[in-house]
């Protein structure tokens, strides 16, 4: 008989917390979802005249405090007075004190963007010359720190809690109804609801110092958790936790009235209900993300948060489902097994899981990246690789366990095979009658067969002339009698269940399926808080400097968004040959979708900074929808021009972008 070792649970719990500890030690102590796209002044830049605001550029909307953008003189003293301002768009101003120095200046920030995470960071410009100043030029790390790693926690384990809460209610009713009544199952789905309640209050308390201060001394701040439940996050927190009350009523009715009721029509219909009940209320859960987060802000949120809620069900069905299974295989009684029908109703509800799966992580990945190159040159398109990886490793486990799954034993030929042994040892025991000298070991070998054969040397003694147990009125004997009775079922049970070749195949492979995606689990929480592919390369583009290649042009892109109707784009200008001396300049303006449109004003603006000549304003000749140009603009030396691009789309919406490039 092969032997099979049960792995403890301590086990798995290392596995999660070394995925865990992984995943905290890589992240970033902010990870910003909105990006800095612009500013006036810009970073670096030395100004001659005091500016009367400073403004800032997001590449999304974003929340602010009244001391969410500051600017320090270079002593550390702020110089801004009032509150910041949305003055169009994701544009963010604050206005400062009159009769400013010379020097350096900080500018910081602390703000929350759309999806939720918080934005920190800071820059210097300069007023008639640069100077050394007191401020540290590192910025804030809000979202990191203590209570940024506490944050992390609560949101991994919101994630298992909900997967194993959804995932091993639908293994119950969708795979395995006898399930219903498994202890282990039960504790297991119990487990994950209280593990996604408590994740969720966790996440509630925490969020207030996690997006402001960043101390563990306001977690119980109820100043700041009056600001949180006023916010899109902790309306979306809230929502879950109520979700969370009908949940229970669910959990109560599957492992109460559902699992005492016979099979029958009956049942199928309350089997029925509680699908539809619990489909509402698992699509319900995944809402309270998809509304806050990744899906709610960016390209196309009408369409990216319903796919975004049919991903987080096909995980849970997927991975929550085979945590159910792992624990049906390893845990179940003897006298229930999971039958072969169920582990093959659970493979086919995992396939159209991963169909899900890849369908909508197709979109998501065109909408996050938006372009190949951003897979190896992001952080969140590197992690999407790793998660990709670790599906196709998971896809190729579950392929071995189908095979394991055509070996399993089906239950009812074990109980037949099961209960003819059982009849023919007691005939055979019954038949010898064995005596008190008589060698136990004849009789088999194992706990079952030492139990099965001091039960038939009780029955043979009970069958001889004499007093028997009801005729002496030993109750007491007639229960212990009872007891070995069922003890020897179940062992022999147990010890046929072991002994099944497939079975063990298929919990090694199901265990393996758990291990990786204990991790996978992991890098998708991380990819939850990394800024994705699209802004990073965004915000590098508008931000970066460009150096003109070596054929002698100069190509720049730079997006702009007035924050009127039609107001995004993009600008591309083109620099031809980019050296000192006359060039021609030929400016195309873009909608998002790439089409071109005109808008009633453009115009550009050269200036060479470090010379401080400039700016050179350039009035381009409209030629044709969405195309300007201008020939013979002089440009007097090579350096590191400063190109500003005005873009006008209305009467009164206008923007100023700018981006630095190598001319000469």
């Amino acid at each position: 008989m092969t032997r099979t070792i049960t792995p403890r649970p301590r086990t798995l719990v290392l596995l999660l917390l070394a995925a865990l500890g992984a995943l905290l030690a890589g992240a970033a102590p902010a990870s910003a979802h909105a990006a800095l796209t612009g500013s006036d002044p810009a970073q670096g830049v030395v100004v001659q005249q005091p500016p009367a605001r400073v403004s800032l550029t997001f590449s999304e909307k974003v929340a602010m405090n009244g001391d969410s953008l500051r600017v320090l003189d270079p002593k550390g003293k702020p110089v801004q007075t009032g509150a910041p301002d949305n003055v169009r768009g994701t544009t963010y101003a604050v206005r400062l004190k009159g009769g400013l120095g010379k020097g350096t200046y900080t500018v910081t920030y602390e703000v929350v963007s759309a999806d939720s995470h918080p934005v920190a960071g800071a820059y210097t410009f300069s007023i008639g010359a640069p100077s050394r100043t007191v401020v540290s030029g590192s910025g804030p790390t809000v979202g990191g720190g203590v209570v940024g790693g506490l944050y992390q926690v609560g949101r991994y384990v919101s994630y298992a809690g909900y997967i194993v809460l959804v995932g091993g209610a639908a293994f119950v009713l969708l795979c395995w109804r006898r399930g219903a009544g498994v202890r282990a199952l039960q504790r297991l789905v119990v487990g994950g609801w209280l593990a996604l309640t408590a994740a969720t209050l966790w996440l509630l308390l925490l969020r207030g110092s996690y997006t402001t201060t960043g101390k563990v001394a306001d977690v119980f701040d109820l100043g700041l958790l009056g600001q949180v439940l006023a916010t899109k996050p902790g309306a979306a927190l809230v929502s879950r936790l109520l979700l969370l009350a009908a949940a229970a009523l669910f959990i109560a009715v599957l492992f109460g009235t559902y699992q005492r009721r016979e099979e029958g029509a009956e049942k199928r219909d309350l089997t029925f209900g509680l699908g539809i009940g619990g489909l509402v209320v698992a699509a319900g859960l995944a809402t309270s993300w998809a509304m806050s987060e990744h899906a709610s802000v960016g390209l196309q949120p009408g369409i990216a948060m319903p796919v975004d809620v049919v991903h987080l069900l096909a995980v849970a069905a997927w991975l929550g489902g085979l945590t159910a299974l792992l624990v049906a295989l390893y845990r179940a009684p003897a006298g229930t097994p999971v039958e072969a029908a169920a582990v093959r109703r659970f493979s086919r509800l995992a396939f159209g899981s991963v169909v899900a799966l890849v369908a909508t992580g197709v979109y998501q990945s065109w909408r996050q990246l938006g372009s190949w190159s951003a897979f190896t040159d992001t952080r969140y398109g590197q992690l999407l690789l790793a998660k990709i990886a670790l599906v196709a490793v998971m896809v190729g486990l579950a392929s071995v366990s189908r095979r394991w799954t055509g070996r399993l034993a089906d239950q009812g030929a074990e109980g037949e095979r099961a209960a003819d042994e059982a009849g023919t040892e007691k005939e055979s025991v019954t038949a010898a009658k064995p005596t008190a000298g008589q060698d136990t070991a004849a009789m088999g070998t194992g706990t079952a067969d030492t139990a099965g054969q001091e039960l038939a040397t009780a029955d043979a003694d009970a069958s001889e002339p004499g007093p028997t147990a009801k005729d002496s009125g030993d109750s007491r004997r007639a229960a212990q009698l009872a007891r070995q009775r069922a003890a020897v079922d179940a062992t022999r049970r147990k010890r046929l269940r072991d002994g099944d070749a497939g079975r063990f195949g298929l919990r090694r492979s199901v265990l393996a399926e758990a291990a990786v995606a204990v991790v996978l689990l992991a890098v998708t929480t991380a990819l939850t808080q990394t800024e994705p592919g699209r802004t990073e390369q965004e915000a590098k583009a508008a931000t970066g400097a460009v150096t003109a290649p070596t054929n002698g042009s100069l190509s720049l892109s730079l997006p702009f968004d007035t924050g009127g109707a039609d107001g995004k784009g993009v600008v591309a200008l083109d620099i031809d040959p980019a050296h000192a001396g006359a060039n021609s300049l030929h400016l195309f303006v873009r909608k998002p979708g790439g089409q071109l449109f005109d808008v009633p004003e453009v115009k550009i603006a050269l200036t060479l900074e470090a010379k401080k000549i400039g700016p050179l304003s350039v009035a381009p000749e409209h030629i044709t929808t969405g195309h300007w140009s201008a020939d013979g603009v002089q440009i007097p030396m090579a350096g590191d021009w400063k190109v500003e691009v005005t873009v006008r789309t209305s009467d009164i919406d206008e923007v100023t972008v700018s981006k630095n490039a190598q001319i000469g």
